[in-house]
């Protein structure tokens, strides 16, 4: 019963945060046709974090399929997920057009297509899938802190958010929370990675959260603002 109350309720929260995630993905559409923007469309976006987020709504969708019974709560909302990231991915490529754009471009559309061909695979690619999908996530948790640890230096040495979009970190957390109450109900056995990757995610979104509101009140964030102009 709580399995499938914190399950309804994560998937909930999961398309909330799709909503975030493309709410990142609108204003870098907004900026690239706001002819008064002086920054690119993609400014002081990390694509470090990009990358790092990407791998972990994939990774959450192979585990979403290797374990049993199937799980429709992580699989289908991660898999949209990945799509909306892979299009910020892309964006950042057509921006800066830098050889490191293009390779995250590149191996996250390979990883993307390799995942969903595994899901087909059946039974054969199970056992193996969750080893490597555990190994993934455990991987992402420690990227994930390296890759905002990144985000969260370029924004307090430059003083501003730039295109960093308040939804998306709002929308994430909200997910994040209700991913550790989902993990909780599945059993520490099977849903101690989730818990893992979800408690490391959740912090580093208060973290930038809480910059937006330190850019707007600190003279030392306003000073480096009038010193990079």
């Amino acid at each position: 019963m709580l399995y499938n109350l914190f399950g309804t309720i994560n998937t909930l929260f999961i398309v909330v945060s799709l909503y975030g995630v493309f709410s990142q993905l609108k204003t870098i559409f907004e900026r690239k046709q706001a002819a008064q923007c002086s920054d690119s469309p993609t400014a002081l976006l990390s694509l470090n974090q990009f990358s790092v987020s990407f791998l972990a709504y994939l990774s959450f969708f192979i585990y979403g399929y290797s374990i049993a019974p199937f799980n429709h709560y992580i699989v289908w909302p991660r898999l949209m997920a990945s799509l909306l990231v892979l299009g910020i991915l892309i964006e950042i490529w057509r921006d800066r057009k830098t050889h490191l754009a293009f390779i995250s471009m590149s191996l996250a559309c390979v990883c993307l297509v390799s995942s969903i061909l595994g899901l087909f695979v059946g039974e054969t690619f199970a056992d193996k899938g969750k080893l490597i999908s555990t190994a993934i996530i455990l991987l992402v948790s420690v990227l994930i802190a390296q890759g905002y640890a990144h985000q969260i230096y370029v924004i307090i040495r430059s003083g501003s958010t730039g295109a960093v979009d308040l939804k998306m970190s709002q929308f994430i957390l909200m997910m994040d929370i209700s991913t550790i109450a989902f993990a909780f109900s599945m059993g520490l056995k099977q849903g101690w990675p989730l818990l893992v990757l979800a408690i490391t995610s959740g912090i580093t979104k208060l973290i930038i959260m809480y910059l937006f509101r330190w850019v707007k009140l600190s003279p030392i964030a306003k000073a480096r603002r009038v010193k990079a102009a």
